[in-house]
């Protein structure tokens, strides 16, 4: 794609050219690539030294005009870039703060479909004690600012299957994961996932292997809470609208007797299934198939699951989310 990179742009007096995503500040980098229009688009602007004022007279010789108080209120997330009367004027700002083509675009999308949209729940809302900020921190290495409950939002989850297998000493030693999502709008690329060993876990060793449709991007870990942050990549930007299917399968027999499993959502879910495979020689007691708000309330919803001869209990949820959803088990 040319981006104009070879034509001199004037700021302030300053002659200088059209800088890449890499030349940027890694706030601003991070903000563009994950963040809300309003954030990126007020580091942006500090960053290339302009008030308010200076910006809307450079959006006047593009032909642009626009309100200084309208671009304060942009700038402070107070209202939003109406789509597509407003794409003139984005594209404009794209070009006097000196950013990549449809930066600050893709940040805005269809209003309706942001609306419609509710935040997800932080991990703080579904996890007990410190675990919510071990994973916060995690996930904050790998640029995704959790605080602003941004990561994986534009990704909606159609369906998710969830296969874990356990050897005859009752070790989970298998997770593999395939998920179905479509793009709530334009630019998602990755997915961002978060492994809790069990008791016991080495999660120096765990590994994670990627099957169609993603990669393994950059891997955070905290041995001291069993816990693990992945970065998925998709290879390629998502449109709107774009259905998107990736596998990813987690490797840890480092645990002890495992309880069972459950898959934390953070957003709603339409549909869910979860499978424990168990070794024929050594089947469980009691499968429960378990609903919970946070990981220490009580379920919401209980029901004993069979197990059948061949080892194996599932567990279908149906629009399921925020909270915790899948499997208890207990042993002979």
């Amino acid at each position: 794609m040319v981006q104009d990179g070879n034509l001199p742009l004037i700021i302030d007096g300053a002659r200088t050219t059209r800088a890449s995503v890499a030349e940027l500040p890694k706030e601003l980098t991070e903000a563009l690539r994950t963040g809300e229009f309003h954030h990126a688009l007020r580091l942006a602007i500090a960053y290339r030294g302009l008030s308010l004022a200076r910006l809307r007279a450079h959006l006047a010789l593009r032909g642009v005009q626009i309100g200084q108080s309208t671009l304060s209120y942009w700038q402070r997330g107070l209202r939003q870039p109406e789509v597509p009367k407003a794409l003139p004027a984005v594209r404009a700002l794209e070009s006097v703060l000196q950013l990549p083509a449809d930066a600050l675009v893709v940040l805005i999308g269809p209003r309706l479909v942001r609306r419609g949209h509710q935040p997800a729940a932080s991990f703080h809302d579904l996890r007990s004690g410190d675990m919510g900020s071990i994973v916060e921190d995690l996930l904050a290495e790998l640029g995704a600012y959790p605080s602003s409950n941004h990561y994986n939002a534009d990704l909606e989850l159609l369906s998710v299957h969830d296969t874990i297998t356990f050897d005859a000493e009752h070790r989970q030693v298998s997770l593999r994961t395939r998920l179905v999502t479509r793009a709530r709008r334009h630019g998602p690329d990755r997915y961002l996932t978060v492994y809790n060993g069990d008791p016991g876990c080495r999660i120096d060793d765990v590994e994670l292997i990627t099957d169609e449709g993603c990669r393994i991007g950059r891997m955070r870990r905290n041995p001291d809470a069993d816990t693990m942050a992945t970065e998925l990549l998709f290879d390629r930007k998502l449109a709107e609208g774009d259905i998107h299917v990736f596998c990813y399968e987690v490797r840890d027999d480092s645990g002890s007797a495992s309880p069972g499993y459950y898959r934390m959502l953070r957003d709603r879910c339409a549909s869910y299934l979860v499978q424990l495979r168990f070794d024929r020689n050594a089947l469980p007691a009691r499968c429960t198939r378990q609903v919970r708000a946070r990981d220490d309330a009580l379920p919401v919803v209980a029901e004993e699951l069979a197990c059948d001869m061949g080892g194996v209990s599932s567990a279908f949820f149906s629009d399921a989310g925020p909270g915790l959803a899948g499997v208890a088990v207990e042993w002979n």
